[in-house]
């Protein structure tokens, strides 16, 4: 049975476990946290040092932020900065991101077919159900989405950094910084707004809120959002990475 080595790299933290065909983890998750500066070497370096310490597999599917075509970095968000999210952007690691073809660093260093999509897509390839317009909103460091069409993934969008209101974007306007001054309370009611705000332009089957800070969403809130409207597990970032190779374009 082919195993994957699933990868979820965020912009505090990098996860890893190995998977079977099934998606069942053969493995307990290890984490570490994301290294900073982290200039491309050193991002490929972390991954396989990571890789190392779990069994060995047959193919790695790898996830991270930002604009991802093909396996190669338009953009990324986090690890362009000096020292983390929402840190100063170094103009030199900006210039080395840019144009970075991920995909072919990492099946080089690993010596195994590897897949690199952006993390809200490969959270999103372990919760579909292939049926229609299916959204998925990461809620963690700030917003990460994906979109698929009859189980398909569309190509993404950065929807993080359209202007929500007042010339802020998604991802300041619900990102972790904003959840610790809000609190869980408002912050749940500012998702309600974001969710609602978005309907009418995704018109989705099905709407599913995924990462690390979904579970804060209060219950009342999720509750007016509607029936269409899910929170998924936070693992998905990993399991994902099994169905990611049948849904995504390779």
């Amino acid at each position: 049975m082919q195993t994957t080595l699933a990868i979820d790299c965020g912009g505090g933290g990098i996860k890893a476990s190995v998977l079977d065909g099934a998606g069942t983890m053969r493995a307990q998750p290890l984490r570490v946290p994301t290294p900073y500066p982290l200039p491309p070497e050193l991002f490929v370096k972390t991954l396989l040092d990571l890789g190392t310490r779990l069994p060995s597999a047959d193919r790695v599917t790898v996830g991270m932020p930002g604009m991802i075509r093909h396996g190669v970095v338009v953009a990324t968000p986090h690890y362009v900065t000096r020292s983390g999210p929402r840190s100063r952007v170094d103009p030199t690691l900006l210039a080395e991101w840019s144009g970075y073809d991920a995909r072919t660093a990492l099946a080089g260093a690993f010596g195994l077919p590897t897949l690199v999509l952006n993390d809200a897509e490969v959270h999103g390839a372990g919760v579909v159900a292939g049926t229609g317009c299916e959204l998925v909103l990461t809620l963690g460091t700030g917003l990460g989405s994906a979109l698929f069409d009859g189980g398909r993934l569309a190509p993404h969008l950065e929807l993080s950094h359209a202007p929500v209101r007042w010339g802020t974007t998604y991802d300041t306007y619900v990102g972790e910084p904003e959840r610790r001054r809000l609190g869980d309370a408002f912050w749940s009611r500012r998702i309600r707004q974001v969710v609602d705000g978005l309907r009418p332009v995704f018109r989705w089957d099905r709407l599913y809120l995924g990462g690390g800070n979904s579970r804060l969403i209060r219950p009342e809130q999720l509750a007016r959002m509607g029936d269409d409207v899910v929170v998924v597990p936070n693992s998905a970032g990993i399991v994902g990475g099994v169905r990611a190779w049948d849904l995504a374009p390779v």
